[in-house]
């Protein structure tokens, strides 16, 4: 796996290995949510921010305020579920691999 800024695509694949990293990585987050046995209350918002980061990746034009926002909103929504700690650290290295999100200006 990726795990570091900058890097170069795959000769031939013609996709970011930014974008495949994060695709995998909400994607094995999202398997493990479904297969999570117990319910809990803020299970619908993990689901919900995962297809945004899904379909950020999926139109190749990731925000990264958004993808910021949306980890936040699932590490909130799961972050006391520790069988899902290891699939949710994938996904924030993932969006890492992004970079930082930019200053905003002052007004």
């Amino acid at each position: 796996m990726l795990r570091s800024v900058g890097q170069t695509r795959v000769t031939g694949s013609g996709e970011d290995p930014r974008a495949t990293e994060l695709r995998a990585a909400v994607s094995r987050l999202r398997r493990e949510l479904a297969g999570y046995p117990a319910e809990f209350g803020d299970r619908v918002i993990a689901e919900d921010e995962l297809a945004v980061l899904a379909a950020m990746v999926a139109s190749g034009d990731p925000e990264i305020p958004r993808m910021r926002s949306s980890l936040l909103l699932i590490a909130g929504a799961i972050g006391s579920v520790s069988a899902l700690a290891p699939a949710l650290m994938d996904v924030r290295n993932a969006v890492d691999l992004f970079g930082a999100v930019p200053p905003q200006r002052r007004l």
